[in-house]
Formats: structure tokens, C-alpha cells, sequence
């Protein structure tokens, strides 16, 4: 319910702004409001392999609130993988680290600093699929 009271109270806001200049709602400012509701997460791209979860979090912390932040680990060799995320407890937080940090040298690197999305297609695992999974190397039927 609050994130429906939140997403109406943004596009009035944003329509209201938007039809006063030029009485139409532009596409792109609707996009833009509707990616800002759902925007205290920062994708981070770029660390250098020296930057750890305390040192991000640091980083990012004179811009408010920093809930977590997290450098991804390759789990077979413990390094980093080179990004990481950080989540602000407020959106207003997030989109003045990103312009801010953006393009910006953090431990020798400059990093890119993004809103964070979704992880596209299907989950990630191993294991046996319904097409040529585990023992069927000698069958012929068409799968």
C-alpha cells in the first residue's frame, strides 16, 4: 500500500511539473520517476582489488546513510571481482553519490557508479535440466 501511495504521490508530482511547461507528460520523465521510487541501490563497476566492503562503505558514507555495502567475491578464488553495490536508506542519498562518485578515482581506479537493476534471466545452478542433463550422453531420441 505505502509504495502504491508513493508511486501515485511521485507521478502527480512529476506530471504536474511536466504539464505546466508544455502541457504533455514526457515519456522519458515518466521513466525517470518511476526508476527513482526503487533507487537507494548503487551498482559500483571498476574497484580496484584492493577496495573491501569497510573502504566502499566509507567511500560512500559523507553522502548519507549507507544501509550496506558489499564487493562481490569470486567464490572459487576469494578475490574481488571488481564491483561491488551499495545500498543508501534514502533515494535522495543514492542519486547524490551516483553524481557524485560517477567517473570519480577510489584506490587508484576510476569507478562508474550506477542505479542498480535486476539480475535478467533464469536463476543461476548447476545441476541436471530437463534437456541432455547428467548421464545422457548415449541417448538418441531428439533431446
Amino acid at each position: 500500500m505505502a509504495f502504491c501511495n508513493r508511486f501515485g504521490s511521485l507521478m502527480r508530482q512529476t506530471i504536474s511539473q511536466s504539464s505546466v511547461s508544455n502541457g504533455q507528460v514526457p515519456m522519458a520523465s515518466m521513466l525517470h520517476a518511476i526508476h527513482c521510487m526503487s533507487s537507494s541501490k548503487l551498482f559500483i563497476g571498476g574497484l580496484s582489488y584492493g577496495v573491501d566492503d569497510k573502504s566502499l562503505k566509507d567511500a560512500f558514507s559523507s553522502f548519507g546513510d549507507v544501509t550496506k555495502a558489499r564487493v562481490i567475491i569470486d567464490r572459487d578464488s576469494g578475490i574481488s571481482r571488481g564491483f561491488g553495490f551499495v545500498n543508501f536508506s534514502s533515494d535522495e542519498c543514492a542519486s547524490s553519490a551516483m553524481s557524485a562518485m560517477d567517473g570519480q578515482p577510489l584506490d587508484g581506479r576510476n569507478i562508474r557508479v550506477s542505479f542498480a537493476t535486476d539480475r535478467a534471466g533464469p536463476p543461476r545452478g548447476g545441476g541436471p535440466s530437463n534437456r541432455g542433463g547428467f548421464g545422457d550422453a548415449g541417448r538418441n531420441d531428439g533431446y
